[in-house]
């Protein structure tokens, strides 16, 4: 079962320009992020990454995500934003950020205008993420890495800060009971379902976008 929280505003188109996020992030103020820390599902050693959300500057803004194959040991088949863990020998979690996503989709640095950074997020799977937010001019050429990424594509930014498009998910596995975030998006023939840590690190920007 979920809940869809049609109730909220969603964030105005105004809040969604280019310029305007960068000065959203240029004044530093106080919110409150919704999701940071899911359950864990996994015991092993918690281990440092970063995504980068990658907004593209189309027309209206859009949102670069992969799918990954599931042939992978960890979210095999889910919907992610290019990252991946911290190198030793990455300067720091932009680094990290930027040289996955040019390892993962072949979005080359010279392309993105990092503006700032979201709350660290950790995942059920013990992964301590810091979400870097990024403009990212249109021209780059999509080469992903198939070893990592079974696909390639975009959602409308303004899709994504709707909350009437944010579906709540509680299940009980265990014993123990997991809520979890969606926002299902219809791309022609395909649905993508973007949902788990994605979908949470979304959800914080929607509500550091709105706040």
């Amino acid at each position: 079962m979920h809940a869809v929280d049609r109730h909220l505003p969603k964030v105005l188109a105004s809040s969604l320009q280019p310029q305007a996020i960068v000065e959203r992030f240029a004044r530093q103020h106080a919110w409150t992020p919704e999701v940071r820390l899911e359950a864990p599902f996994i015991e092993r050693a918690p281990a440092h990454a970063s995504v980068l959300i990658p907004l593209v500057q189309r027309e209206q803004l859009s949102v670069l995500l992969t799918l990954r194959p599931t042939h992978m040991s960890s979210h095999s088949g889910q919907i992610a934003f290019p990252g991946g863990k911290a190198d030793p020998d990455d300067a720091d979690a932009v680094a990290t950020a930027l040289r996955e996503a040019q390892e993962e989709v072949g979005l080359e640095p010279a392309f993105v205008q990092v503006i700032g950074t979201l709350p660290i997020y950790t995942t059920g799977s013990a992964f301590i993420v810091t979400p870097v937010v990024a403009l990212v001019q249109p021209g780059f050429r999509v080469q992903p890495n198939a070893d990592e990424v079974a696909d390639v594509f975009e959602v409308p930014l303004d899709f994504l800060m709707d909350p009437a498009h944010h579906r709540h998910h509680l299940v009980e596995l265990g014993g123990v009971q997991r809520s979890w975030l969606s926002m299902p998006y219809q791309d022609g023939p395909k649905e993508r379902f973007i949902w788990g840590a994605t979908a949470g690190m979304l959800r914080n920007f929607y509500r550091f976008l709105l706040d």
